[in-house]
C-alpha cells in the first residue's frame, strides 16, 4: 500500500498567491444544464487576491452560473511527474454585468494587463472593445486545494511519452 504524502505537497498561503499571479490560463468549471461538468480553458485577472474572468454575456458558461453559482478554476503547470504544481479553487461565482462598477472596470483591466501588458490612458479604447457585450466573473471562495510535487524531493523525470515530440 503506498504513502499518503499530500500533506508534503500543500503550498502554503504566499506560494498559492505566487503561483496564481504568475499562471497564464485556468481551466474554469461550471455545471451544465444537464449536470454534466462543463469545462474551459480561460485567460484571468487578479483583484484584490480574487480571480477574474471576463467572458461573453451570453457564453455557456454564464447561463451556467445564472442557473447555478457553483464554479471551480484550476491553474496547473509541470511537463512531467516530478514537476506538477497547481492549484484549485471552488466557490461562488458572483456576476458582474454593471460596466460603470469600478470592480467590473478593474478586472477588465487586469485581464488586459495580464496577456497584453500595462495599461495606459491610451489602452482605454481597446479594453472597453474587449469588454464590449462581456460580464465579469469573479470567484468567492470556499475551498482552495494545492500540490506541488516538486516538494517531494525526487529525482528529475525525462520528458518522454508519444505526446513529448510536441512539446
Amino acid at each position: 500500500m503506498g504513502v499518503n504524502q499530500r500533506g508534503q505537497i500543500v503550498m502554503s498561503p504566499e506560494e498559492i498567491t505566487t503561483f496564481i499571479e504568475q499562471g497564464r490560463t485556468g481551466t474554469m468549471a461550471t455545471i451544465g444544464p444537464k449536470g454534466m461538468p462543463h469545462l474551459v480553458a480561460m485567460w484571468y485577472g487578479l483583484v484584490g487576491g480574487k480571480i477574474y474572468f471576463e467572458t461573453k454575456t451570453k457564453s455557456q458558461k454564464v447561463k451556467n452560473l445564472r442557473r447555478d453559482p457553483k464554479i471551480a478554476c484550476m491553474i496547473e503547470a509541470g511537463l512531467t511527474y516530478d514537476q506538477l504544481r497547481g492549484v484549485s479553487v471552488e466557490g461562488t461565482a458572483h456576476i458582474i454585468e454593471d460596466n460603470t462598477d469600478p470592480e467590473y472596470w478593474a478586472a477588465g483591466v487586469s485581464v488586459f494587463e495580464r496577456y497584453n501588458g500595462p495599461y495606459t490612458e491610451q489602452m482605454k479604447p481597446i479594453v472597453e472593445m474587449m469588454l464590449n457585450k462581456r460580464v465579469i466573473v469573479r470567484i468567492d471562495p470556499v475551498r482552495v486545494r494545492s500540490w506541488d510535487h516538486r516538494k517531494l524531493g525526487g529525482p528529475a523525470m525525462p520528458l518522454g511519452g508519444t505526446t513529448a515530440q510536441y512539446l
